[in-house]
């Protein structure tokens, strides 16, 4: 990866930089894709966040080979995340990975997660889970040897599964994926992710947008002259967790990439940080066998 942003990156085990910013299309539609993205490549964003489940990878692979020329940049210059869609979880998780590089039509993908720890149609209790997880493990591993797939994770699982996964792999996962921010601090799982060199990135770091009306972020971001949004990005990227901020809003796509230029005290991280009373805003995989 080329390094033409000043956005700063952290180092995988691969021996690959992923940027701390990277623009999530979580429920971006197809016309959004495109005017977002191109506000992000001019606001200083390198990584883009897909999945199967958005259905809208052909859409990001096609603003990508339209706005790269246009920007001055080439496909290096990007990095590309996606995901394998639950329902493909097991015996069809080859068929979903290739989708995935077909539909983004971009070569390779920089990186690709295991989005659930569950298979869409099964009960979360259902014995099953296990082995359809470590078939696709393994149908990501071969696609990784291969280059197709730059750099494998996983996204949603919880520390049990993490050291399931680290028992049996062959390749360790480079990132795991998760819903973090600070009234979910995931101290567990960071400390496993530490324990065997996982990078651990954040999604949802606004908690659905309710955390930008909370009366300690708002004071904080009052006092540092800066969006509630950007103290909660900060709060993130300060201690070294990646952030992936969803927008269809080119303002506020460039608005969110403003977190590099100020710090927050160790009082105000402590402060956000003592809101933690483990609430998830998004899924829940702790009941998935």
């Amino acid at each position: 990866m080329s390094l033409t942003s000043t956005t700063p990156s952290v180092l995988l085990n691969t021996g690959v930089q992923m940027p701390l910013l990277g623009l999530g299309t979580y429920k971006l539609c197809p016309e959004e894709v495109y005017r977002a993205v191109d506000a992000a490549l001019v606001a200083g964003y390198r990584s883009f966040d897909s999945a199967a489940v958005y259905r809208n990878e052909a859409e990001l692979g096609r603003a990508l080979k339209e706005l790269l020329p246009k920007h001055g940049l080439t496909r290096e210059d990007v990095f590309i995340t996606s995901k394998l869609g639950p329902k493909d979880q097991g015996e069809r998780a080859m068929q979903g990975a290739l989708h995935s590089l077909s539909q983004l039509d971009l070569g390779y993908i920089d990186l690709y997660l295991i989005h659930w720890p569950g298979t869409q149609g099964m009960d979360v209790t259902d014995q099953r889970n296990p082995g359809n997880r470590a078939q696709s493990w393994a149908t990501l591993e071969e696609l990784h040897a291969q280059g197709k797939l730059k750099a494998i994770g996983v996204s949603n699982y919880t520390p049990a599964h993490m050291k399931e996964l680290i028992q049996s792999c062959r390749t360790h996962p480079a990132v795991l994926q998760v819903e973090f921010h600070p009234q979910l601090c995931q101290t567990e799982l960071r400390s496993v992710c530490e324990e065997y060199g996982v990078c651990f990135q954040a999604y949802s770091s606004l908690g659905k947008g309710e955390l930008t009306a909370h009366h300690v972020v708002m004071e904080i971001a009052k006092n540092c002259g800066r969006t509630p949004a950007q103290v909660l990005l900060r709060w993130a990227v300060q201690q070294g967790v990646p952030v992936l901020p969803k927008s269809s809003n080119p303002d506020r796509v460039k608005d969110n990439a403003r977190i590099f230029d100020f710090t927050l005290s160790d009082s105000d991280v402590d402060r956000l940080s003592a809101l933690d009373c483990g609430h998830k805003y998004c899924w829940d995989a702790s009941q998935v066998v």
